[in-house]
């Protein structure tokens, strides 16, 4: 009878499933990931990487952890941790890191079979997945940013106020593009090219980039502000693989080969990106000890900042005190008393203040921003990609901080 009765409950059991309150991870494990996933969000990478870290030494198959593991790595464009973190998961979230991952690391056939996984979810839309895989597909044998040519082409950057533009030969033919570190990839106005495809890039007749791959977009509106026909973007894919510099006050682009060695007055930046993409960077404008904030970079904005009005309140500044700007809708100006960027102090900084700056960020941003960046800021410095992007050496402008934002 004893017998029976258990194997009676045993049979219960199965057929009931487990106890719905039983938690689906140990509860240290929960406090290391929410602290992570909080962390995450705030943009403390560091942080969120050491607590998520914790989670998987007490639950080493969380699924969750795993994600988190390899969203913190595509930021820093850790392509292998990435992979790694979501092998054998078949989630629509795990699908799209690792074709990103694939991407990146320019693995094209990886890369179009993992985003067509994801984009097998009838719950995704994700338009540039789409453009993306349909371009690795058609790529081939092709080696992306195949440089050939001289070792260093210096490009001389017209005068046009912050806007960082840069003359250059696309598919033979004499262009203007601008650099847009708030773009991932190449973007070609849509009068020339009517979809994604494979281009070209020569830099001062001395260096040549091929197999690019390049999305399109109109950018008549962006033509007409800057009175000069812009027909591409330079995103930061490939400004990380030229090893691009850009300094706006010496009118300089610089595309090298290989990374230079360090600037005997440069400071290292970690540089990070939103999931794979968009530039990110930390600033600091509180106290030393109030920690640091995470930004958007947008080179084809030309404001210097913009700031969330908490983060105002934070560096000390009365918004009561700020005035409306001509520059944004919605924003009013002022400035900063004090801006820490990578090892390098600041003081009087002119920036904006919008209520909340997540809307100007494109919506592949999981991070909450406490601002975001703008050419009127990167025209202070000469900047270069260093490490395959994932720093940059930062030399300041000895002017720096004396221009209103107008």
């Amino acid at each position: 009878m004893t017998r029976q009765l258990f194997v009676l409950c045993t049979l219960f059991v199965a057929a009931c499933g487990p106890d719905p309150e039983t938690p689906k991870r140990p509860p240290l494990a929960q406090k290391w990931l929410d602290r992570a996933e909080l962390s995450y969000k705030s943009g403390d990478f560091d942080d969120a990487k050491t607590s998520v870290e914790e989670t998987l030494h007490i639950a080493p198959h969380d699924d969750e952890a795993r994600l988190l593991t390899a969203r913190l790595a595509l930021a820093r464009l850790d392509f292998a941790t990435a992979l790694k973190a979501t092998d054998g998961m078949q989630s629509a979230e795990a699908h799209g890191i690792r074709g990103r991952a694939h991407w990146y690391a320019g693995e094209l056939d990886a890369a179009a079979d993992e985003l067509d996984g994801m984009l097998a979810d009838p719950s995704v839309k994700d338009p540039w997945a789409k453009d993306i895989s349909l371009l690795a597909r058609k790529g081939g044998t092709r080696k992306p940013f195949n440089m050939e040519g001289g070792v260093v082409a210096l490009v001389d950057m017209p005068p046009a106020g912050s806007a960082l533009i840069v003359p250059c030969e696309m598919e033979g033919e004499q262009v203007l593009t601008m650099v847009a570190t708030g773009s991932a990839e190449v973007v070609i106005d849509s009068s020339a090219r009517s979809e994604p495809s494979w281009v070209s890039f020569r830099f001062a007749d001395r260096i040549e980039v091929s197999d690019v791959p390049a999305l399109t977009q109109d950018l008549s509106a962006l033509s007409r502000i800057l009175g000069a026909p812009i027909k591409a973007l330079l995103g930061v894919n490939l400004l990380r693989h030229i090893h691009a510099t850009f300094d706006r006050r010496g009118g300089q682009f610089v595309v090298r080969l290989q990374d230079p060695p360090s600037p005997p007055e440069a400071s290292r930046l970690p540089l990070f990106y939103a999931r794979g993409g968009g530039m990110m960077m930390h600033l600091q404008v509180t106290p030393h000890d109030a920690g640091t904030s995470m930004f958007f970079v947008d080179s084809s904005q030309p404001y210097s900042l913009v700031m969330q009005d908490a983060l105002w309140q934070k560096a000390g500044v009365d918004l009561a005190q700020l005035v409306p700007s001509n520059v944004l809708p919605n924003a009013r100006a002022g400035r900063v008393p004090s801006l820490r960027l990578g090892g390098m102090d600041f003081p009087s900084v002119p920036a904006l203040a919008l209520e909340s700056v997540q809307s100007q960020a494109p919506p592949s941003f999981d991070v909450d921003l406490g601002g975001i960046v703008g050419a009127g800021l990167l025209e202070a410095f000469r900047v270069t990609f260093t490490d395959d992007g994932r720093f940059a050496w930062v030399e300041p402008d000895p002017t720096m901080g004396k221009d209103d934002n107008k």
